[in-house]
C-alpha cells in the first residue's frame, strides 16, 4: 500500500481512537479509576480524534494537500500536549516532583441510601494523582501514554512534511 496523507489521516484517526478506547477500556471494564491527571491526559486525544477525522475527509475529497498536512500537524501538536502530561503525571507518579494540591485521596465506599449516596458524594475524593493504579512492564498507565504518544506524534509530523504524497 502506498503511503498517502489520506493513509496518513487514517492511519492518526485509528490510533487515536484506539488509544482512547483502551484506556476507557480500562477504566469501565478493569475498574481502573482515573485520577484528575488521566483524565487531563485524554483531553488533547478527544481534540485530536475529530481533526484526523477532518483530514481524512478532507483528503479523501481531495481537498488541496496544504490543508491535510495542517491537520494531521495539528494532531502531532495534541499528542506532544498529551506526551508532556503524561511526563509530568509520570514524575508526580515517581515523585520527582510534586503534583496537583487538588488530586488524590482514598474513594469514599458504596452507598446504602440516599442519603448516604449525598455524604459519600461530599466526602468522595478521585484516586490519587501520586500512585499509579498499576504498572506494566515497569511503566503505568502514564509512561504508556507517554510512548504511544511520542510514537504517534513522530509519525504525525513525519507525514505532515511530507510534500511528495497525494
Amino acid at each position: 500500500m502506498r503511503i498517502t496523507h489520506l493513509n496518513a489521516a487514517l492511519l492518526l484517526f485509528l490510533a487515536t481512537s484506539a488509544a482512547i478506547l483502551t484506556v476507557l477500556g480500562f477504566q469501565h471494564i478493569g475498574g481502573y479509576i482515573p485520577c484528575k491527571l488521566c483524565l487531563e491526559q485524554r483531553q488533547p486525544y478527544y481534540l485530536a480524534i475529530p481533526v484526523a477525522a477532518l483530514a481524512v475527509i478532507l483528503a479523501y475529497r481531495g481537498a488541496p494537500t496544504w490543508m491535510t498536512r495542517a491537520l494531521i500537524a495539528i494532531v502531532g501538536l495534541l499528542l506532544l500536549w498529551t506526551m508532556a502530561l503524561g511526563v509530568y503525571h509520570s514524575g508526580v507518579e515517581w515523585a520527582w516532583w510534586p503534583g496537583p494540591t487538588d488530586c488524590g485521596g482514598p474513594l469514599a465506599g458504596p452507598s446504602k441510601s440516599a442519603g448516604d449516596l449525598f455524604d459519600s458524594l461530599a466526602k468522595t475524593h478521585p484516586p490519587s494523582c501520586a500512585e499509579a493504579a498499576g504498572r506494566f512492564l515497569g511503566l503505568s498507565f502514564a509512561g504508556w501514554n507517554v510512548l504511544a504518544s511520542l510514537a504517534m506524534a513522530v509519525f504525525a509530523f513525519a507525514a505532515a512534511a511530507r510534500r511528495d504524497w497525494n
